[in-house]
């Protein structure tokens, strides 16, 4: 009879605490902004019997848009610098695929992924490097959505934080323009978001590793096969 193939696991802590908070938090401040956002770009009528100066519903809506926003940057901020002094899984050199082997690896994930063939060696503990480096576009995306929005809440506030963007309103050519691309870019949050929770199931189904749950616990399994 042939030897059946068995694997040993390692139980290793990935996720430290600050990334798992930094991860929901967000996720959560993407839907409030993407739905409160989009209620924005277009409003919906909402009939009341009561007279319009006690209903305000569309100022409630635009306050949760500009409190989420602030709250979206300032974290952001926070995870900019845990980047630098978290542990090896939360390092920005896991974004950034300046190795050979992470560009090899983002071949095999992208098989993987695309043609469903069959996982081959190990992917890495954390962030493999093709979500790495979409994860580094995805910051880049934030940093966009940042400036827009800030450049577009500076003709309303006098606040320093978003005074400090209102030169990109006449950069980008009025205040239109820099709506349209801050509408648009909240596509990109939603496709993504689809596209981030199917891939987090499959490869939890096709590495075994606890994909899923790590993200609330922080611990992954390391797999070591054994011929």
């Amino acid at each position: 009879m042939a030897n059946a193939s068995v694997a040993t696991y390692q139980r290793v802590y990935v996720w430290e605490l600050p990334v798992r908070i930094y991860h929901w938090l967000n996720a959560l401040c993407v839907v409030v902004l993407i739905v409160t956002g989009y209620l924005i770009g277009n409003p919906q009528s909402i009939f009341y019997a009561s007279e319009a100066y006690q209903q305000y519903w569309f100022g409630t809506v635009r306050f949760a848009h500009f409190v989420t926003a602030f709250v979206f940057f300032f974290m952001f901020l926070v995870r900019i610098y845990w980047g630098f002094v978290g542990n090896a899984f939360a390092r920005w050199t896991n974004f950034i695929p300046y190795k050979r082997t992470q560009v090899e690896e983002i071949g095999e994930v992208l098989k993987v992924d695309i043609l469903q063939t069959k996982l081959r060696g190990d992917i890495s503990l954390g962030h493999n490097s093709l979500a790495g480096f979409i994860y580094f576009l995805s910051f880049l995306a934030f940093l966009f959505q940042s400036a827009t929005g800030f450049a577009l809440y500076s003709s309303m506030s006098k606040a320093l934080l978003p005074q400090m963007f209102r030169w990109i309103v006449p950069l980008m050519g009025g205040e239109f323009r820099v709506r349209q691309w801050h509408h648009a870019m909240m596509w990109f949050f939603i496709l993504f978001a689809i596209v981030h929770v199917y891939l987090v199931f499959y490869h939890d189904y096709i590495e075994g590793r606890g994909t899923t749950s790590s993200m609330v616990g922080g611990w992954k399994f390391a797999r070591r096969r054994n011929d």
